[in-house]
């Protein structure tokens, strides 16, 4: 069992259910970004994801959007990222972090090598959006060859045959997107979340997370009573604001401990 997933499984054993932030890689510069890592495994979260900032998202809403903007014009790259992660490792970062991207640029720096860097730096586990299982025949050997685990998406309008064929592939944990739209612009509905977690369990044990909209503590606690925890990017993103270095650093513990008591 990879470290990604075992950390996700010990949550409820020490009680609560998984919290997952999500940083924009580079946001809001190097530097910080590289401090809200270690600040995001001190206020407890079960592992981190990252976003690596791309000029055309398709899932991300407009504050993650203006936050990859703001890290691509700050000289944000996957190397420089992969670097960061590297760095935060050999200093002692032990949560397991999951890179969050878009195909293109994983195409662009060549699938293999992508999974093999990635895993060098130290990253657990890898979310590619917008490629389908159906198109991943290069990629996942790549990334099961390097030790990472692929985490697919499965939303509501997701039919059942599908999410059977999603789980196929599926490691570490499956993300359940709990609307129809892009992150940080509604609020999920539980019943509708249930009823996806629900659907997912009839086909694999794995830690289904709930992610897009979660931007509170009221909303996690409600979101994860019919899941097993959940991913937190707009609301960080937003509290973070134009903060950097300690005063970013002092608005993510704030913001994920509260989270992180909430959650239990």
């Amino acid at each position: 069992m990879s470290r990604l997933e075992t950390a996700l499984r010990a949550r409820p054993h020490r009680g609560g259910k998984a919290l997952v932030p999500f940083l924009t890689g580079g946001f809001p510069d190097m530097d910080t970004f590289q401090t809200l890592l270690h600040a995001a495994e001190e206020a407890g979260a079960d592992a981190v994801e990252i976003g690596i900032p791309f000029s055309d998202p398709v899932a991300d809403g407009p504050v993650i959007q203006g936050a990859s903007a703001r890290a691509l014009a700050g000289g944000a790259t996957p190397d420089r990222l992969l670097d960061a992660v590297a760095r935060a490792r050999a200093q002692g970062l032990k949560v397991p972090v999951v890179f969050m991207t878009y195909y293109n640029p994983v195409l662009a720096y060549g699938p293999g090598r992508f999974a093999e860097r990635a895993a060098a730096a130290g990253a657990d586990g890898v979310i590619v959006v917008d490629l389908p299982p159906e198109e991943a025949g290069e990629f996942l050997p790549a990334a099961r060859r390097a030790g990472l685990d692929t985490v697919f998406l499965v939303a509501p309008t997701t039919p059942e045959a599908r999410v059977a064929r999603v789980m196929e592939v599926c490691r570490g944990f499956v993300y359940c997107v709990s609307v129809t739209g892009v992150t940080g612009q509604k609020r999920p509905v539980v019943e509708t979340v249930q009823d996806l977690v629900g659907r997912v369990r009839r086909h694999t044990d794995l830690p289904a997370l709930v992610g897009f909209g979660v931007s509170d503590p009221v909303s996690a606690r409600r979101v994860a009573a019919v899941s097993d925890g959940v991913v937190v990017g707009s609301a960080l993103i937003r509290a973070l604001g134009d903060k950097r270095g300690t005063s970013a650093r002092d608005a993510a513990l704030g913001f994920l401990r509260a989270l992180r008591e909430a959650l239990g």
